[in-house]
């Protein structure tokens, strides 16, 4: 930072710290990009990103920096937010447009109504069924402690591990990686901690409940 650099690439929270510190000038960035855009605005982060770039932005000014904003999923309210950070003749830009068919034509999708005191069960069954011994999956759910019970729950006859945001990012590492390598085969993690994975060659995935 202090010999200069062209691009920054930060979480809201160590850049903040920067500013604060005095290491960090935003005053001539030209360019600002916020990736996954509707997260970044609605997981506590919104505060932050404001006063960052409250840096860099002047109200009315016509030389503030170039806006873009990246998302997997735009609900309405983020494009009512990104009129507050763009000028009003912003482009928006959909690369899936009007196709019906936004899923995979290989994956077939299924909904089992269970209740969730039979769940472990039913899930070991579905794993059993679908993935088999030796295949991998992933099973995402909505809580931690929902995570870490099924991770322990005997019902799961193959070797499970749980992923989430109270696990260090050391162990995350660990964890990830003997998944990938097939050290073990179920995977059980939370949405933030699983977004963005990398993993190849996955045969089943199960979401505990209709994401909300």
């Amino acid at each position: 930072l202090k010999s200069g650099i062209d691009i920054l690439v930060g979480t809201p929270g160590r850049i903040k710290d920067h500013i604060q510190n005095s290491k960090l000038d935003l005053s001539s960035v030209k360019h600002v990009v916020l990736d996954e855009v509707d997260h970044m605005l609605d997981m506590g982060f919104a505060d932050q990103v404001e006063e960052i770039l409250a840096f860099a932005y002047k109200k009315g000014s016509e030389d503030n920096p170039q806006t873009l904003l990246f998302s997997a999923t735009c609900p309405r309210w983020v494009y009512d937010v990104a009129k507050k950070y763009m000028k009003d003749e912003y482009e928006q830009i959909d690369l899936i447009g009007k196709k019906t068919q936004r899923t995979a034509m290989t994956v077939e999708h299924l909904a089992i109504q269970c209740r969730s005191s039979q769940r472990a069960g039913v899930l070991g069954d579905i794993i059993q069924v679908y993935s088999g011994n030796r295949g991998r999956t992933i099973v995402f759910c909505e809580t931690k402690k929902e995570a870490n019970e099924l991770a322990m729950n005997a019902s799961l006859k193959q070797d499970a591990q749980s992923l989430h945001g109270d696990i260090p990012q050391k162990q995350r590492e660990i964890t990830l990686k003997g998944f990938r390598n097939g050290v073990f085969e179920v995977l059980i993690a939370t949405n933030v901690a699983a977004r963005g994975l990398d993993i190849p060659e996955v045969d089943l995935v199960i979401q505990c409940s209709p994401p909300k």
